[in-house]
């Protein structure tokens, strides 16, 4: 784990922990990380850490359990899965479209690659 671009440290947090639920590392009802793991492991201050589990607990990825820590929701892959789509259709496909416009990918192109058919 490791801090690396200019977003806030706290959204990066976030991502972490998020990225751990998608890939199956932190399933249903187990543990997070705590803040002071993170501040450790990622040499940051426990507040910045704090906020980005925050974060996660007021969407309802995590919920805490009195003395014993955060711990993923039962349905955190599904409300991390649909804010991400949410946010690749708003934010990076039409940057991707804009791209292709530039240089001149046709929109069939665009398909043929997605399906596979091509490998340009």
């Amino acid at each position: 784990m490791e801090v690396k671009d200019d977003r806030p440290i706290y959204i990066q947090v976030a991502e972490i922990i998020e990225n751990q639920i998608l890939n199956d590392s932190l399933l249903p009802n187990e543990r997070a990380p705590s803040t002071n793991e993170f501040s450790n492991i990622l040499e940051i201050n426990p507040a910045t850490a704090r906020k980005g589990i925050t974060i996660l607990v007021e969407e309802g990825i995590l919920y805490k359990k009195r003395g014993m820590g955060m711990y993923v929701t039962d349905d955190a892959k599904k409300i991390i899965i649909e804010k991400r789509k949410k946010e690749f259709y708003r934010e990076t496909l039409p940057e991707i479209l804009k791209e292709a416009k530039r240089l001149e990918i046709s929109e069939e192109d665009l398909i043929d690659y997605i399906r596979g058919g091509r490998n340009d």
